[in-house]
């Protein structure tokens, strides 16, 4: 049997967004200089998010593109079936700029570092910081989130349940129990 129990709502995911879009500005010593890049699927919504409270906040647009991870993945085998690539969308130069990767939860950190290997072939940021809503722990890998929405301790047999507006029409976050 499934337990489920929810960990934010709509107006917690708001909260969060908007301290994070604050951090990320105070770090950065303004809007200057930075983009954002939110990583497939969920990670796109959250990063338009935190540049439209960015925007609210400094009266500055702050770019956001898209970066598909897909082959960049290092759990991709032979035998699987091709993986369906939509492409990464970053419209504007990285080059010495300050990146912000943005995703929905940070768990064994592949996923941000397949994104890193992504980055790397579009351009050569000045730094690059990362932005998670969730940070559930367990990484594999020396990863850290910068910007984190919140830290949510988990076992590995559960699973953190992002769901937005923009892709499943409602807000919330749960961890559900397997």
């Amino acid at each position: 049997m499934k337990k489920e129990v929810q960990l934010m709502d709509d107006n917690a995911i708001n909260r969060a967004i908007t301290r994070i879009a604050h951090e990320i500005l105070e770090k950065n010593k303004g809007a200057e200089d930075i983009i954002l890049v939110g990583i497939k699927t969920r990670g796109v919504p959250l990063a338009n998010r935190l540049a439209t409270k960015m925007k609210l906040i400094e009266n500055v647009d702050v770019p956001v593109g898209i970066l598909d991870i897909t082959l960049y993945r290092d759990d991709l085998t032979k035998e699987e079936i091709d993986p369906v690539v939509h492409g990464s969308k970053v419209d504007v130069d990285i080059n010495k700029k300050k990146v912000i990767l943005v995703d929905d939860v940070l768990y064994t950190g592949r996923t941000v570092r397949a994104a890193l290997d992504a980055l790397v072939d579009i351009g050569r940021p000045q730094l690059t910081q990362l932005a998670v809503l969730v940070d559930r722990g367990h990484r594999e890998l020396p990863i850290r989130a910068d910007y984190v929405g919140k830290n949510v301790p988990t076992s590995k047999n559960e699973v953190v349940k992002v769901k937005l507006e923009e892709i499943d029409k409602d807000n919330f976050v749960m961890i559900e129990k397997l």
